[in-house]
């Protein structure tokens, strides 16, 4: 992973972030996704691209969009490993809940040395997740993939374990935590409401297992992993 001696400015290190998050999601990398992504303006996030693509970072591949080259990806998950493993600290030794951690974590991804880092991770027994259920890179940037699909995706009738809340809106989390729909809970598809309505799910185990009726945003938030 990069060193502390050679990281890039914050703005930068966001960007790259950002641009892995989108691709992790399969979603289009454009000037404008990243612009809502990151709440700045098309010319301001077409303005850092082309500085990124002059620092050899990212290439606009055409019919694609924006792509990170090798040394880019690794910048980025160098700034991941650090965003996750904070998150990770705070939630299990500092009694932060999973709602609070992702703007802390923000702040302190870009100020934290490569050595407490690599205290943090050991301090914690090198977790592959976060407290979100996000993968945390190693230290050669690889990542532990788990076979999910998100609920929006699963047929009425499949079962399941959440693994991973991919929103980040403390209200979301809240809402979740209120209603003990967590990572490591087992959630079955009881019914798709006809022309976008909610989907009715079981979560937790039977008999104590209880119903929900969740909303598309929250469908698009959980992965989940096939029983």
């Amino acid at each position: 992973m990069v060193g502390g001696a050679n990281r890039r400015s914050a703005s930068i290190e966001d960007y790259l972030r950002a641009i892995y998050g989108l691709e992790e999601r399969g979603e289009a990398v454009t000037n404008t996704s990243l612009a809502t992504r990151l709440e700045v303006s098309p010319s301001s996030a077409s303005g850092m691209v082309t500085k990124l693509a002059q620092q050899g970072l990212v290439e606009h591949v055409p019919y694609r969009g924006i792509e990170l080259t090798g040394d880019g990806r690794q910048l980025a998950m160098s700034v991941l490993r650090r965003h996750r493993l904070i998150e990770s600290y705070l939630v299990s030794e500092l009694g932060y809940t999973w709602d609070e951690v992702h703007a802390e974590a923000d702040l302190l991804e870009h100020v934290v040395s490569d050595l407490l880092v690599e205290r943090i991770a050991a301090k914690l027994g090198n977790p592959v997740r976060d407290p979100h259920g996000d993968p945390i890179p190693a230290v050669d940037g690889s990542v532990e993939e788990v076979s999910t699909k998100l609920l929006e995706e699963l047929p009425t009738g499949a079962v399941g374990e959440i693994v991973r809340v991919w929103d980040t809106d403390p209200e979301l989390l809240r809402y979740l935590s209120d209603r003990a729909i967590g990572l490591g809970e087992r959630i079955e598809v009881v019914e798709r409401q006809p022309f976008g309505g909610s989907i009715v799910v079981k979560v937790g185990q039977p008999p104590h297992d209880a119903t929900h009726a969740l909303g598309r945003q929250i469908a698009h938030a959980l992965s989940v992993a096939l029983r």
